[in-house]
């Protein structure tokens, strides 16, 4: 798709979320890692929450609806299309070969279930691993269970790529006894989309140290043009039987209101002991038009709106960074390769203006650009932004951090 083919479906609209159950415009000022309010006299820009400002393919709500239309919701079972609706999509977008209904298991969402995963192989105290800066949700999921996070850094290399330290990995589960890693991949929120050998390297650090690996590749299908999503469990056979990949729809299609997520796991033995934790709680159970709104995702029509997203996604990044690079002199920002997420490293502006993350951040706020504290990812002086509105609002608030916060 050039930059000049007419799109399908609208991503220029500006749609008023206020009084919709969107947490990303009604919860400013009324959560603790939620930004403030703006001025009089700036609208906000919401640049936090990691949900699109978006409309969702029309599919979902046609399949919600058509559902809704029948008058009972009682017990059921996932249908055979919701799993083929699965199987065919992890072909078509992933190349994935082999995957069955039995390798395919509900989850009420990914964070719930990289917990059920830990529970199955760790005790609470035991150290996990994981890559720093981190998702917050990691943070607190993982450490409000009762494990030891133990963070290996990335690396920024001479063209500001983040990379992995495999000796540093090594060490790092050497020296703790860790027995279980947790890999986000696409990475959130640095947007790496890790190349084949990559993953390879990093599985070859898992297997010599006797680590079950949980991957987190809820990102998989937001990747920028030009990359690929390589999922985890394919680089190899003793990755495909060591791995526990956790899916879902929700970041794609904006629709963790409705939650619903799944795992796919080959090896028998680690399926049993995940599915045993998860399933004694009884409350991982499938929400029945969260089974429909999959369906209506995976159409031909969801392939064909993620395909225009992702590139008015790529346009928006590419418009961003160059945007950071050539106006806020001290920022330092990488490409994202995926995900619709800004990660800029503020430590040099700061330091040169003699500004607080907290008086910078707020600056922004004040003029209704509500980005993210990056010290919720384990990064010092950082912010993180959303970049998944339509490019209107986001050359608007390019505009207001260069008038108001970096002049």
């Amino acid at each position: 798709m050039s930059d000049h083919t007419p799109a399908t479906y609208d991503f220029t609209s500006i749609i008023d979320r206020h009084g919709k159950d969107a947490l990303a415009v009604d919860g400013l000022g009324h959560m603790p890692i939620a930004p403030d309010p703006p001025e009089p006299g700036f609208d906000m820009i919401p640049m936090w929450v990691a949900d699109m400002n978006f409309a969702t393919v029309p599919t979902i709500q046609s399949a919600i609806i058509e559902r809704a239309k029948h008058p009972l919701f009682g017990y059921f079972e996932p249908s055979e299309e919701y799993y083929r609706a699965i199987i065919d999509w992890q072909s078509s977008r992933n190349g994935v070969t082999g995957l069955t209904a039995e390798h395919i298991g509900y989850e009420n969402g990914v964070l719930g279930g990289v917990v059920s995963a830990l529970k199955a192989f760790a005790t609470p105290g035991d150290a996990v691993l994981l890559h720093s800066p981190t998702y917050v949700g990691f943070t607190e999921s993982i450490g409000g269970n009762g494990y030891r996070i133990v963070h290996s850094p990335l690396k920024r290399d001479a063209e500001g790529t983040w990379r992995m330290d495999f000796d540093d990995m090594d060490r790092k589960i050497k020296e703790n006894h860790i027995h279980v890693a947790v890999f986000c991949s696409p990475h959130n929120p640095c947007g790496r989309v890790w190349e084949r050998w990559e993953i390879e390297r990093a599985m070859e650090v898992y297997r010599a140290n006797d680590c079950v690996v949980i991957a987190d590749e809820i990102w998989s299908d937001i990747i920028l043009d030009g990359y690929r999503h390589i999922p985890t469990q394919s680089v190899s056979d003793d990755a495909r039987n060591r791995t526990i990949a956790f899916y879902a729809p929700s970041k794609t299609f904006n629709l963790a209101g409705l939650v619903g997520s799944y795992h796919i796991v080959y090896n028998p033995y680690l399926r049993d002991r995940l599915t045993s934790v998860s399933e004694k709680t009884h409350y991982n159970a499938m929400n029945v038009l969260s089974m429909h709104a999959l369906v209506g995702a995976y159409r031909p029509e969801g392939h064909e709106w993620l395909d225009e997203l992702r590139h008015v996604l790529t346009g928006n990044v590419n418009y961003a960074v160059d945007y950071v690079r050539e106006h806020f002199d001290g920022v330092a920002v990488s490409r994202p390769q995926g995900t619709y997420m800004l990660f800029l490293d503020c430590t040099e502006w700061c330091e040169r203006h003699g500004e607080t993350i907290d008086e910078l951040e707020k600056c922004a706020w004040n003029v209704g650009v509500a980005w993210q504290d990056g010290r919720l990812f384990q990064h010092p002086c950082a912010v993180r932004v959303n970049l998944a509105l339509p490019r209107e609002r986001v050359e608007e608030a390019m505009r207001r951090l260069s008038e108001y916060v970096f002049a």
